[in-house]
């Protein structure tokens, strides 16, 4: 495998063995100084069986006073600057030695190699580049399984100094330096290497041949670093590679009949525009080609001619997520007999359509949320493995009558669009467990549009619909758990009955004023949390739901929001807060009124039937005098 080839940039100029002398001594100097003047109050090390933490303790050297046989000494994030033969004298036997987030700047040449049993030694956030600047090694690493010089400033080929003599690395961390070029005998020295990891550095070259020498490389993650170009990838025996997060335009396998092992590719965050040229016998599972460039699926070479497709059957999971694809074709399948989950979120795809049933036989999700679908179409037969589908974000203004009652196994359903109506019976024969019809304004549900899921409905989303009457009928989903009708203009609620089983109702932000007494005496059997804020509620016509939230162990989350009116002319107040004696004083204030406005109405009546049978009277004696 090799990469773009990066210009020469002078990074690292020669020093000769006089010139490394003066920065030595001193180096030797503040080593010697530390073994003979040791501090005499140390804070006191945790020591748990073999198995020794003296972490953040400022130490300047290790520990002397510590008990024999220990295996595991933890020194990391200390105050120590040399390690020699003197300071580690009484820890020969250890197994695991960790030294992180100290300010090494010096190792004793050969300390490791008396470390006869030592495989786990962590260096990592120290200052070892100015140890390599000297172009010392640091001697035989014998029996070291696992290193981590991650963090250490460490540029172009200063890791030759520490993997120069280390014939037992399993596993190597070169993460977070400044390391530009992969070069051919990088790891000449280390090569029983598995797992090597050079994330975040700022590698822009790998010379062909520098990984080749490792039989057993199994693991390599080079995420992210400034590579432009893989070519000829050969590394026939990696399982895994991550490429992520740097700057590819272009990888391309070598094109050979060999088998390759790679089970797990990771090239996301790249400027891929087209479809990586993988190798032609391959056992890819996992493929994350997500935030590239890509416009189509295509397969190009480097000179921008169209290659034959790759044959994925054993890929399980793709991710293409973050693109800018336009359309999806179904011959882009073929091949893929054991794809599980397909991600093609956040694209500009307008059409999908699966017609064939022999395509795509053992997807379980699909994930088509937020791109420009107007069309979907699903053919008899097809996805019959399908469990979880994500279409929210879409243009989709109306559905085929069949679409999702072909889906069989569909338990979850994303449909936040700009649906027109939802057909009737529309989720026949699913086992749709969870539901999402939010933001879909003006939404037209059927009476009848969930009909067929009472047995298997547990979670319902309807909020943002601006919804004003729900005429759906409920009272027949069973399992109903969770209904969230927030944000709408409801001014009641649908029917349920006592065989109701609803543990979560969210009912923020309507113009809800009064809730059914029945609804209310129904839901309470099994009411475990309410959302009600936000709504124009009575006080004294909501008596039931006071007591309910007063008495019982339902949790109102918004129950700062949930106030009520207790009288229109009176800022409203928190529902919690309102007794019946309040509104028993308005009850006993309104018939007095009432009294009050009924006599008064009577004294104007007496009065104006008085003075009408006086008028009477006076026309009856002017006609007897004349």
């Amino acid at each position: 495998m090799r990469s773009g080839r990066a210009p020469k940039t002078g990074l690292l100029p020669g020093v000769s063995n006089m010139a490394a002398f003066p920065l030595l001594f001193p180096l030797l100097a503040g080593c010697v100084a530390a073994a003979v003047h040791p501090s005499r109050h140390r804070p006191s090390c945790r020591i748990v069986g073999t198995s020794v933490a003296c972490s953040d303790l400022s130490l300047t050297s290790a520990p002397a006073n510590l008990p024999s046989g220990v295996q595991v000494l933890d020194l990391s994030h200390n105050q120590l600057q040399n390690l020699s033969r003197d300071s580690l004298a009484d820890h020969m036997g250890l197994r695991h030695l960790d030294l992180h987030g100290n300010k090494i700047h010096f190792i004793q040449p050969g300390l490791f190699e008396e470390m006869r049993d030592l495989k786990v030694l962590d260096l990592s956030g120290n200052r070892l580049n100015v140890f390599a600047q000297a172009k010392i090694h640091i001697g035989p690493l014998s029996a070291v399984k696992s290193l981590d010089l991650s963090s250490n400033g460490l540029y172009t080929a200063m890791s030759d100094f520490f993997l120069n003599d280390s014939p037992s690395l399993v596993e190597l961390s070169l993460n977070s330096n400044s390391i530009t070029k992969i070069a051919q005998n990088t790891f000449s020295g280390a090569l029983s290497l598995r797992k090597i990891s050079l994330h975040n550095n700022v590698i822009l070259e790998i010379e062909d041949g520098a990984f080749d020498s490792l039989d057993g490389l199994s693991e390599l993650d080079l995420s992210k670093n400034s590579i432009t170009c893989i070519t000829d990838f050969n590394l026939s025996r990696l399982r895994a590679l991550n490429l992520s997060r740097n700057s590819l335009e272009l990888f391309q396998s070598t094109r050979s009949a060999e088998p390759y092992h790679l089970a797990f590719l990771d090239l996301s965050e790249n400027k891929l525009p087209y479809f990586p040229l993988l190798p032609t016998n391959n056992t890819i599972q996992h493929l994350d080609l997500s935030r590239n460039r890509l416009q189509s699926v295509e397969v190009m070479d480097m000179a921008d001619t169209k290659m034959p497709e790759t044959v994925l059957t054993h890929l399980k999971h793709l991710d293409l997520s973050y693109n800018r694809l336009t359309g999806l074709p179904q011959s882009f399948f073929n091949t893929m007999m054991s794809l599980e989950v397909l991600n093609v979120s956040n694209n500009c795809i307008i059409s999908f359509s699966v017609t064939d049933k022999d395509l795509l036989p053992t997807a379980k999700i699909v994930n088509f949320s937020y791109n420009s679908l107007q069309i979907l179409f699903l053919g008899e037969g097809t996805l019959q493995a399908l469990e979880e589908l994500f279409l929210q974000g879409n243009d989709l203004s109306t559905l085929a009558h069949r679409t999702f009652q072909r889906l069989p196994s569909l338990n979850l359903l994303q449909l936040q669009n700009n649906l027109k109506s939802l057909p009737y019976r529309a989720f026949a024969n699913t086992p749709l467990n969870l539901l999402d019809l939010s933001l879909n304004p003006g939404l037209e549900i059927h009476r009848d549009s969930l009909a067929g899921l009472e047995h298997s409905l547990v979670q319902l989303f309807l909020r943002e619909n601006n919804i004003s009457i729900l005429n759906t009928d409920m009272s027949s989903l069973r399992s109903l758990k969770l209904v969230d009708l927030s944000t709408n203009h409801l001014t009641r609620l649908p029917a349920w009955n006592r065989e109701s089983s609803i543990e979560t109702l969210n009912l923020h932000n309507n113009s809800l004023v009064t809730l059914d007494r029945t609804t209310m005496a129904a839901l309470e059997r099994s009411l475990k949390t309410l959302y009600v804020g936000d709504n124009p509620l009575s006080c004294c016509g909501n008596l039931d739901l006071v007591r309910l939230l007063q008495h019982s162990a339902v949790v109102v989350p918004d129950i700062e929001a949930a106030t009520c009116i207790l009288r229109e002319d009176l800022e409203p107040v928190n529902i919690e807060k309102v007794t019946r004696e309040m509104c028993r004083g308005r009850k006993k204030a309104h018939h007095i009124i009432v009294i009050v406005v009924m006599v008064f109405l009577a004294v104007i009546a007496l009065g104006l039937l008085m003075k009408y049978c006086k008028s009477r009277k006076r026309k009856r004696i002017r006609r007897f005098s004349a």
